[in-house]
């Protein structure tokens, strides 16, 4: 399906009591990373914006607890519905302001209803559990809501992450503050038609526009209880920081350098197409790319794995197989990365900074593009070699053995994912039980769970405990209450009595 990109600017708004609102704040313009026009524009929220609307989505949260779970998820089946529904257009205007391709955008939106799809499960497991502990005494818990939750999503995936959180908060009985990002908000009024279509109460969804002041607004608040956030490690922390010191819950995800183990048995054709694909993928601006390769073995042993990979990489047309840098700043980044990798002895095995739009995207020339590359004979502790650098570029190690390969991608503040290729079982569980991150791929080149399998890092990729999805993130999200309960007096009087 071709890309449609506004052609008029789109007037992107908050989401506040069911109403669409323009923030207060300062007007800012949305670029398209394809063809560097301004497709939209918003104001951003202001602090008075940001308390009265947290206040009412606190009001609209006390009633909302009282709805049953079952009724929660009827919504939720309404919403997954109409995003079925509209998943062509909304997939369509993630892509004209993320740079995506119309697939990814697609595919994106697709994961996010599955974790949609958990929440819907949540109906049907035991939240709960009475035990008799003693004569006449039992026990039970009760997962309860957190209250007021935000969340802080990324410009890379506009639909994906924020539907993460979103149906597992709500269904939770809590209400959802969402601040999207500046590059990519338009999407996020898009969800918010979708949840007011399916039947949401007015309040519980707060859609509000903005920058670093309103992000501040939000975690100031006291009632928000709880912080998601996706994005840099360096905001992570900040946000973590900020958060955790006025008390609160925060899961904050952070960046990553992934690393692929290639061993020699690896399958040619399979490790061609999956370590291309994940440094290539959403031009490499996912916190699960493949950014480091450790090539493992004799070059006579692992050349023709080399040679896969550049092939399928070189095959790629830009804007078709392949989409744009959020920003032409961005662009400059990744020139100078390569710049400084080659002039400390890189071979530049393949150089995007050469590839060109083809004839038929003449207009999408004043777009933010770079090509795949690959840079080769990279020395560990090198900026190209440890520092998230958010483009389509893949660097080489050569390892001598698994130890030392290990050895390297422990050496890494983050700690995301990691991925090897290899047809050996015992070398494959050998890197699983070695690596330093929260996600393992066995020639997997993106090793992203599938619900109920949560997402989610440690070390630097991470800040707060928990994942942010799957079962693992319930107890991020709502609240364990125990309660212990007799009604007559026992003969056998105990310590429970």
């Amino acid at each position: 399906m071709s890309l449609i990109i506004p052609t008029e600017p789109i007037v992107c708004k908050n989401f506040v009591n069911g109403n669409f609102v323009a923030g207060k704040g300062e007007k800012v313009q949305i670029t398209s990373p394809y063809n560097g026009k301004i497709i939209g524009e918003f104001h951003t929220s202001t602090k008075n914006e940001v308390d009265k609307a947290i206040e009412d989505a606190s009001n609209a949260q006390k009633l909302w607890a009282e709805v049953p779970l079952k009724e929660r998820t009827k919504i939720m089946f309404n919403f997954r519905d109409i995003l079925l529904r509209d998943l062509d257009v909304i997939a369509q205007l993630k892509c004209a302001e993320s740079g995506k391709i119309f697939v990814e955008g697609k595919a994106g939106l697709l994961k996010g209803i599955e974790v949609l799809e958990f929440a819907l499960a949540l109906q049907n497991m035991d939240m709960g559990g009475k035990v008799e502990v003693s004569r006449g005494v039992s026990c039970e818990y009760r997962r309860v809501p957190v209250g007021v939750v935000a969340n802080i999503t990324p410009f890379n995936f506009p639909a994906m992450v924020p539907m993460w959180t979103i149906p597992i908060a709500l269904t939770l009985g809590n209400a959802y503050i969402w601040k999207p990002s500046e590059k990519t908000p338009l999407t996020s009024n898009k969800i918010a038609e979708a949840l007011k279509e399916a039947g949401l109460p007015n309040g519980l969804l707060q859609v509000l526009q903005g920058t670093k002041e309103t992000v501040e607004a939000i975690i100031d608040h006291d009632a928000v209880k709880a912080i998601g956030f996706v994005g840099s490690t360096q905001i992570a922390k900040a946000v973590y920081d900020r958060g955790t010191q006025l008390g609160k819950r925060v899961l904050a995800l952070g960046g990553a350098k992934n690393h692929i183990v290639l061993l020699p048995d690896a399958n040619p054709e399979m490790a061609g197409i999956g370590i291309s694909d994940s440094f290539t993928g959403c031009a490499g601006q996912r916190c699960m790319a493949a950014s480091v390769l450790l090539v493992v073995g004799h070059p006579r042993d692992t050349e023709k794995h080399i040679e896969k990979i550049i092939a399928r990489a070189s095959s790629l047309k830009l804007g078709v197989d392949m989409g744009a840098i959020i920003t032409k700043q961005q662009v400059t980044v990744l020139h100078d990365a390569i710049a400084k990798a080659e002039a400390a002895g890189a071979k530049v095995l393949l150089d995007g900074r050469k590839t060109k739009l083809g004839d038929d995207m003449a207009e999408y020339a004043g777009g933010h593009w770079i090509g795949p590359t690959i840079l080769d004979n990279i020395l560990p502790g090198s900026q190209a070699a440890s520092v998230e650098l958010f483009g389509p570029i893949l660097s080489i190690i050569r390892c001598k053995d698994i130890s030392e390969a290990m050895k390297i991608e422990n050496s890494v503040a983050y700690g995301n994912a990691c991925s090897v290729f290899t047809s050996n079982g015992g070398l494959a569980e050998k890197v699983i039980k070695m690596a330093s991150t929260g996600m393992v791929g066995v020639n997997v080149g993106v090793p992203v769970p599938r619900e109920p399998f949560s997402f989610g890092g440690v070390n630097a990729s991470k800040y707060g405990h928990g994942d942010i999805t799957g079962e693992h993130s319930l107890d991020f999200w709502s609240n364990v209450k125990k309660v212990t309960i007799k009604w007559e007096i026992q003969n056998d009087n105990n310590w429970m009595s």
